[in-house]
Parts: C-alpha cells; sequence; structure tokens
C-alpha cells in the first residue's frame, strides 16, 4: 500500500474510533505536519467519510446520523475539551462512570478510551467509542431512542437505572441560573434524576456560556450536585454562587488545551 493510502487509512481509523477527533491530536498521533493531516482530511471528506469543523473533524462513514449532536459537538470546542480533560482527572482507574449525551460529556468519554473503567451510558455515540476497546466494560442503557442526539430515554432506561449503583455520574447541562441546572428535554431530564440517583457522586460539566440561562426542564438544584467543572469563563459572581451552595468547583483554562 502506497505510503500515503496507508497514513489516510490510519487517519480515518483514529476519526472513527474517537468519533469526533481534535486537529492537534491527528498531528500528534500521525507524527507529521498540520498541513498534511489537512490534505489528508479534505480527501476524506471528498470520499464521505469524514466532516472538516473548527478544530477537528467528525466521522461520518457507516455509523448513525445524528444532525443534532453533530450540530452542537463543535460549539465552544476549546471550552468542552479543557472542561473534559479537568473532569477525566477526577475518574479513577477501576471506577464505574455514568455518562449522559451530552456533547462536554462525550468529550470526557473520548479521554477515557482505553483506560480501566466500567462505562454505563444512554449514548449511542458514546458506547460507540468503548464498544470495540478491550479495556473498557461497557453497559448501554436501553429504552426509547431520541433520533437527534442519539440518546434513550424514558421509563425503560429509567428502569434499569434504579438496579444500577455508580461511582459518578457525569452530566452535561442546558442552562444554570439561581434555581439550578436545566436540560431541554423533559424524558431526558427524568432519565438524568435517575443518573444521578444512581451515583455516589454526581459531576456536572458546563462551559460559561450556559451559566444565567434557563432551559424547558428544571434538572436540580445548585446544591444537588457534587462537583461543577466549568471554563475559566465563569464570571466572579457565578464563582461565589456555585462555591456558596457547597459543590465543589473547578475551573478549566482552555488557553492550555
Amino acid at each position: 500500500m502506497p505510503i500515503v493510502d496507508e497514513r489516510r487509512s490510519r487517519l480515518l481509523e483514529l476519526v472513527r474510533e474517537q468519533g469526533f477527533a481534535a486537529l492537534p491530536d491527528l498531528v500528534e498521533r500521525l507524527a507529521v505536519s498540520e498541513s498534511t493531516v489537512r490534505r489528508d482530511l479534505e480527501a476524506l471528506e471528498e470520499a464521505g467519510q469524514a466532516k472538516r469543523t473548527h478544530g477537528g473533524v467528525f466521522y461520518t462513514g457507516a455509523s448513525p446520523k445524528l444532525p443534532h449532536f453533530d450540530q452542537l459537538q463543535p460549539a465552544n470546542w476549546d471550552k468542552k475539551r479543557a472542561i473534559a480533560r479537568k473532569a477525566a482527572e477526577l475518574i479513577g482507574d477501576g471506577d464505574t462512570v455514568l455518562l449522559d449525551g451530552g456533547t462536554t460529556t462525550y468529550e470526557v468519554a473520548r479521554l477515557l478510551v482505553g483506560r480501566p473503567v466500567q462505562i454505563v451510558t444512554n449514548s449511542l455515540p458514546t458506547a460507540n467509542l468503548f464498544a470495540s476497546n478491550a479495556n473498557t466494560d461497557l453497559v448501554l442503557l436501553g429504552g426509547y431512542v431520541y433520533p437527534r442526539t442519539g440518546v434513550s430515554l424514558g421509563p425503560y432506561a429509567n428502569e434499569m437505572l434504579a438496579k444500577l449503583n455508580v461511582r459518578r455520574t457525569v452530566l452535561s447541562v442546558a442552562g444554570i441560573n439561581e434555581r439550578g441546572y436545566y436540560n431541554s428535554n423533559l424524558l431526558l431530564v427524568e432519565t438524568e434524576q435517575a443518573m444521578m440517583r444512581a451515583a455516589e457522586e454526581v459531576i456536572v460539566v458546563a462551559d460559561s456560556t450556559k451559566f444565567g440561562h434557563q432551559s424547558l426542564a428544571h434538572l436540580a438544584s445548585l446544591n444537588e450536585v457534587d462537583h461543577l467543572v466549568v471554563d475559566d469563563g465563569i464570571t466572579p459572581e457565578w464563582k461565589q454562587k456555585i462555591t456558596a451552595s457547597g459543590v465543589r468547583l473547578t475551573i478549566a483554562s482552555a488557553k492550555t488545551v
């Protein structure tokens, strides 16, 4: 196989394994220049196997199309990646971790690939990251699959969650205000509340653009989670509100990503 074809085959495999791959990560893994990776990604995109976006590339080969998830994933990517790095540091080897289907949570999941942990998730994109990984045990929750984001919701998922116990639950949210945390889907919120009940520790990952906003369904009060991980765009006022509520606050710097 020609060197170019071999490199592009390896590149495609990396993107397929991760679902979404960051450009700097691909440059490091392949040990080639950024311009070379960009040319290879252009070729993969023309072949319909990948889709370039700000900061990285999505796999678009033989996997379910989730337009809403794909649209949200690149938004505030630097902040999400920084938050994910800090959140992943909170998870120990051997932990059982419950992950929802949020885009920031997905970034956490990508950093857990290959680690000796047990993953429980209701997210098809997240499950796809671990499905062929021998180092990680995977439990996929059943239920009604919401087609826009590929997450399972509803009474079947909630019933299964009621029988599970995990070390940590990691959740994304759509909004945070003085009343607490919000998401945009009523069924999703019911399932996430079941996820919270199943965990010893609840970690919320949210970028700073979510603060001061609400969404359709109220998930929990500020003090009902144990740990909040956010980027350094959070305001001093919100820092004070979060710490005053008794929640442990970790701030990630997007500049270090």
